[in-house]
């Protein structure tokens, strides 16, 4: 895990996408890679003179990534990592799923309480498309801390790929558990997880409990606040009845956690 795609667009959430992106960075010895979206214009309806006024609020938007990329370039020239830099033109979903090929981790916010763009829908569809977990911060992120990593574990497929694909930073951390609400069926226990991670020399804490009236994020949500998580990393999503019921859990956990996710699919 050593490729760490950033999303660069002046917005409220750039400033905590940033600080996470470069603690991660650092910590990895990784590499940052800085994809400046200039966002096109989507007019609503029979606008008169709508193609000019299409390119006037393109204008606009261009003059603001300018000033942004200069400003965001002179820091970067003083942080200890190594970095690059590509402008974008487009949906930020698109541009972000055109450079993410080779990236090892993606870094959006969880949700924008203020404004454009809609962080919610384009982690949610990143997640499924971008063949990379995906890092999705508070907007009032300050530091992104490695110590303590929550594992919401639910045994299926996409929460395995999104052990396997994150072990570099679980080994980073001080302290690892993983926590299962129990709802029957079948699937991979939680205690295989342990042996598996066991095995890459991260030793990780198991907690199960006995599914209850609660909603499954909620239960992670006081998990994570009981245990003092730093993170939580999870599966998201997944086919047919799995992606609603385990799909509203983390469409639920983009809107209501006050901790950075790990998602991936």
């Amino acid at each position: 895990m050593k490729n760490i795609l950033l999303l660069v667009h002046d917005d409220s959430g750039q400033e905590a996408r940033l600080q996470a992106a470069l603690d991660i960075t650092r910590a990895l010895e990784g590499h940052l890679s800085c994809v400046d979206v200039s966002v096109l214009p989507i007019l609503v309806g029979d606008y008169y003179g709508g193609a000019e006024a299409e390119a006037i609020l393109f204008a606009d938007e261009c003059e603001r990534e300018t000033k942004n990329k200069a400003a965001l370039e002179a820091r970067l020239v003083h942080e200890d990592v190594a970095w690059d830099w590509c402008d974008s033109t487009g949906s930020i979903e698109r541009c972000l799923q055109d450079k993410a090929a080779l990236a090892d981790l993606i870094v959006l916010n969880r949700k924008l309480e203020v404004g454009s763009p809609d962080m919610h829908d384009i982690v949610s569809n990143l997640v499924m498309h971008a063949r990379a977990p995906i890092l999705a911060v508070p907007e009032t992120l300050k530091r992104m801390t490695l110590d303590r990593a929550l594992i919401a574990w639910d045994g299926r497929g996409s929460a395995a790929a999104t052990v396997r694909a994150c072990l570099p930073l679980l080994k980073l951390a001080k302290d690892v558990e993983i926590f299962m609400a129990r709802r029957g069926g079948d699937g991979v226990e939680p205690t295989e997880a342990a042996e598996y991670l066991s095995r890459h020399d991260v030793h990780a804490a198991v907690r199960i409990i006995d599914e209850t009236h609660t909603a499954p994020d909620e239960l992670i949500g006081d998990e994570a606040t009981r245990w003092r998580a730093d993170y939580v990393l999870m599966g998201a999503y997944g086919h047919g009845r799995l992606r609603e019921t385990f799909g509203g859990v983390t469409k639920r956990m983009l809107s209501h956690s006050t901790l950075p996710l790990i998602l991936g699919h």
